[in-house]
């Protein structure tokens, strides 16, 4: 069964402790410079002009779409729209193949992962290369980026260096200066040769017909330019309605995910090259929707309006322990968990939600607000309703509701369970459930009382 096999891809991450090390120095890096990049004063209003800004666009999209093809169109961009991931796929090989191109440069894009639009293009003759230094390591390896903004923080600096020795055919020092030196020296050449470059989209501007692209290495401007042709797959749910949009949404968006006021680099693509200019001669931008406008209306709506930070996962106690990889999808940790089941009907995609322990971490740290824990909760029942989510399981946690309704029966049961363990007994399943879970002590007092004795909230509400 799906479900199994996320079983077993779980249980070997939770066993690696060389993944949980390499992910926890890379995570707790971007977690505590995020913290210190702004007060929480300067923070909370930031976020929640973020959260209005991405709300209005995501329940406006299909007004910004029409917006933006008109827009873009003005200025020479060349607008397709694709229902789904296929037909996406479809159109950028078609591009690729009227222009005769070969060798193809690819800037970093979660949502060209999502399609595998790299697999299709190589079954086709084409030679594609990730020139995000990230990107390029785990395509080196052969793997899946392992999260949405570092995609190889989950492999060790010798692990690199073998992947570019084993490239260059000779040693590479495993110092960080020798390991950038071979990938520029690679990735160079490589734009200078590419018949086309791909690229994803952090922003759809629909006032200006534009393609924002926030990036911190060079590789993103030596896609969109060098390149005689520049096609940029984005997903619909990426459009704002202008730069004010747009800014209120970016000065979020680098803090939330490496604790950087702003970006290195901040791309702008407004058309190919004019006359005497240079850059692209022709620019496409494909407009995916691919199951995101079945979403909209509905209670999962917000979800659309992720900025693609990492946030989620750099504080999701799950994700520290398993990595990206386990999860089985090209979106992992908490929004993965979320958007994922939306997305697909495979059953191994609707038991992601169990990928949790619902602390509420995930939506404390998001920087548009969205209701992560909440959403999980939700797609768990559904699960559940569809039979995905065990109903032997289901019908033990309602047992276990009433066993331990008041606090003091759940205090007694706690006691008697404790000690059952101890002494070796429980069914085999139990053992294994409560080996990484611990049954809390009942707080002595309610949190209501608490509320009510600080005069927060008011008896009787």
């Amino acid at each position: 069964m799906a479900t199994e096999e996320l079983a077993g891809r779980v249980a070997a991450a939770v066993a690696n402790r060389g993944l949980h090390e390499a992910v926890a120095r890379s995570v707790d890096r971007h977690s505590y410079a995020a913290i210190a990049a702004l007060t929480p004063d300067v923070r909370r209003v930031y976020k929640a002009r973020a959260r209005a800004a991405r709300l209005r666009s995501v329940r406006d999209l299909a007004s910004l779409a029409e917006q933006f093809i008109r827009e873009a169109e003005r200025r020479r961009i060349v607008v397709h729209t694709a229902a789904d991931g296929v037909e996406a796929v479809g159109i950028v090989l078609e591009i690729a193949r009227q222009h005769g191109a070969r060798r193809i440069v690819k800037s970093k894009s979660m949502a060209t992962e999502e399609v595998e639009l790299n697999r299709q293009l190589a079954t086709a003759g084409m030679q594609v290369l990730e020139t995000d230094l990230g990107e390029y390591i785990v395509q080196l390896a052969g793997q899946r980026p392992s999260h949405i903004v570092a995609p190889c923080l989950h492999m060790a600096r010798d692990e690199i260096a073998g992947l570019f020795s084993r490239e260059a055919g000779r040693e590479i020092a495993k110092d960080t200066p020798s390991l950038t030196a071979f990938a520029r020296e690679r990735l160079r050449e490589e734009f200078r040769q590419a018949d086309l470059g791909i690229s994803g989209g952090n922003f759809l501007v629909a006032s200006e017909g534009a393609v924002v692209l926030v990036t911190n290495e060079g590789n993103g401007r030596m896609c969109t330019t060098l390149p005689k042709v520049h096609v940029a797959l984005v997903g619909v749910e990426k459009l704002v309605a202008d730069f004010a949009d747009m800014t209120d949404a970016l000065r979020i968006l680098p803090v939330a995910a490496t604790g950087q006021l702003i970006t290195s680099y901040v791309s702008i693509v407004r058309g190919p090259a004019g006359a005497g200019e240079e850059g692209p001669q022709e620019v496409h931008v494909v407009l995916m929707d691919s199951g995101r406008s079945e979403i909209l209306g509905g209670p999962y709506e917000e979800v659309l309006a992720c900025i693609r930070c990492g946030a989620c996962l750099d504080i999701c106690p799950v994700y520290r322990q398993t990595g990206g990889h386990a999860y089985g999808s090209v979106y992992s940790g908490p929004i993965g968990a979320v958007l994922t089941p939306l997305l697909s009907s495979e059953s191994e995609a609707q038991a992601l939600p169990f990928l949790s322990s619902l602390c509420g971490a995930c939506t404390d740290v998001c920087p548009v607000g969205i209701h992560l824990h909440e959403h999980l909760v939700a797609l768990r029942a559904r699960a559940a309703a569809r039979g995905i989510a065990f109903p032997a399981e289901a019908g033990a946690f309602r047992a276990l509701r009433r066993l331990w309704t008041p606090g003091r029966r759940y205090r007694l049961v706690r006691g008697l369970m404790r000690g059952a363990l101890r002494l070796g007994g429980g069914a085999p399943q139990l053992r294994a459930w409560t080996k990484g879970r611990l049954l809390p002590p009942v707080a002595p007092r309610h949190v209501a009382d608490l509320l009510i004795a600080e005069g927060l909230i008011e008896e009787g509400r």
